[in-house]
């Protein structure tokens, strides 16, 4: 039926209609006819699409399921941390003279970082090494005198009174010149103090007070931070439930910490687990642990987040397939496998974990078997395929696992 055609008979029945109750009625079964006119002309195409397209094969790519061994890792959220952080702080009042250390500079230990007048302390030691001199004159002087007292009471040329006395003001002056001579070790120390050094290897960083300013001997006053930042460490959290494959894995040596940036695609540096903390966190449900980096090319920054893979196992001779393979369903997991006449067949799977891009199979599949990895969604028991070879995946150095 034609446009015009169908034009014209709607308005053969609006100037017919004698009213609009009427004109509507006509119209609505007009529409009707046109529907069913065309749903009938297209049928015929539809049905044809239909039966092409059930015909054709989906295309897919698939991977063998194969055999071998495979690193089970641990994946955590970690902090990094200097080795030792000393806030390097004044031990005497004073006047800062000077700095000596750049800001960021890598310093070693006994390397002088800032300098205190010392003069006043200076001052101080001399007066403290004088009053030693004076009393250890006065102690010579009671000794002889003690000795000539000695050799006369033979002859009682002296009283024993006078005797004890002498004995006396020598132990007097000998005790005297003890403590001139803490005195002097404690006025050195202050004088020491003035030339502060740093007491670890690693990098200052930005200068907390200027050369000219007074400092103070208290906590709040601080001149320059220290960082060791070789080695660093690395606090991170695993969960509470990964503890004995953690406890295992440390009972049979050192345990491999790879640190991997945030977006995983850059290893910033491997290291070991030193220890896993006294307790576990109630709230979380996880526990902390730290492990040591040598960091020799400083990729490793204090403060930074990094995630942290444990490497706790090698699964020697396991099963696995690309994860890609691997499905969810409401019965659980599973894959598609490809049979020698081109369908492919729902598997359940039990799986054992993933590392990296392949996941360890424990029951579902033998070696040899087909799995796709793509176009799942187009998929359904029975369904013909046309399969090509997927790239192979490894289990790569910063895979995880499931514990």
């Amino acid at each position: 039926m034609s446009n015009g055609r169908l034009v014209a008979m709607l308005g053969s029945i609006a100037r017919a209609a004698r009213s609009p109750r009427v004109a509507l009625i006509g119209v609505a079964l007009v529409l009707l006819l046109i529907v069913a006119v065309y749903g009938a002309a297209d049928a015929p195409k539809r049905s044809a699409a239909a039966a092409g397209g059930a015909g054709q094969p989906v295309r897919v790519e698939t991977a063998l399921a194969t055999r071998g061994d495979v690193p089970v890792y641990l994946e955590g959220l970690g902090t990094v941390q200097a080795f030792y952080t000393v806030t390097i702080t004044p031990r005497v009042d004073g006047e800062l003279m000077k700095l000596g250390f750049v800001e960021g500079q890598m310093v070693k230990p006994g390397d002088l970082l800032a300098q205190i007048d010392p003069r006043p302390f200076q001052a101080a030691l001399d007066q403290t090494q004088a009053a030693k001199a004076k009393d250890a004159a006065q102690l010579a002087n009671a000794r002889r005198d003690l000795e000539r007292y000695v050799s006369l009471a033979p002859e009682e040329f002296t009283s024993e009174q006078t005797l004890e006395t002498q004995r006396a003001l020598v132990a007097q002056l000998e005790a005297q010149v003890a403590g001139d001579q803490a005195a002097i070790d404690n006025a050195r120390t202050q004088l020491d103090y003035t030339a502060i050094r740093s007491p670890i290897q690693g990098r200052t960083g930005i200068r907390l007070t200027d050369p000219g300013n007074i400092v103070h001997a208290t906590p709040a006053t601080g001149i320059v931070v220290v960082t060791q930042v070789q080695p660093i460490a690395v606090i991170f959290t695993l969960p509470a439930d990964a503890l004995q494959a953690v406890n295992a894995a440390m009972g049979s040596g050192p345990v491999a910490v790879t640190a991997v940036s945030r977006d995983g695609k850059n290893v910033l540096g491997t290291g070991t687990v030193k220890l896993i903390d006294n307790q576990i966190d109630q709230t979380t449900g996880t526990m902390r642990l730290k492990a040591v980096f040598p960091n020799q090319d400083g990729k490793l920054w204090p403060g930074d987040f990094v995630n942290a893979r444990v490497l706790v196992q090698t699964r020697h001779a396991a099963l696995t397939i690309p994860s890609a393979a691997v499905q969810r369903g409401p019965s659980g997991v599973f894959a598609y496998v490809v049979t020698p006449d081109a369908t492919v067949q729902m598997r359940p799977l039990q799986i054992g974990g993933e590392s990296g891009a392949l996941t360890i199979v424990e029951q579902g599949l033998e070696a040899g078997d087909r799995v796709t990895t793509n176009n799942q969604y187009r998929l359904q028991a029975g369904a013909h395929v046309s399969r090509v070879e997927a790239a192979p995946a490894s289990p790569a150095g910063a895979g995880k696992a499931t514990p």
